[in-house]
């Protein structure tokens, strides 16, 4: 099964974002369910990080929410809000492998 983790950092918290985004990346990397991950970016001219969007595969919501719980981020208190989501991929071309 498919989420979402959709995470917004508190505001004015951009250095322990880079502090710590070496240790969420090895995190992220070493658990083996990230399908696509990425910052969420504020506007304008010279975007900057201010939250995160993670589609993982997880045996059920406890196991994705176990999963962000010990990200380096939240562990770090980097996030004001953390919203985690089913979801089914639909289109795209990176769409993840069919199970048979």
């Amino acid at each position: 099964m498919y989420f979402i983790i959709l995470a917004e950092d508190k505001p004015d918290h951009l250095a322990v974002r880079m502090d710590i985004r070496p240790s969420h990346l090895a995190y992220a990397e070493s658990e083996g369910c990230v399908v696509l991950a990425g910052p969420l970016l504020t506007d304008g001219a010279d975007p900057k990080p201010r939250g995160s969007m993670l589609i993982i595969e997880a045996k059920d919501r406890a196991a994705a929410e176990a999963f962000a719980a010990e990200d380096p981020y939240a562990k770090a208190g980097l996030f004001a809000a953390v919203t985690i989501a089913p979801w089914m991929p639909a289109l795209g071309d990176w769409l993840p492998p069919k199970k048979e």
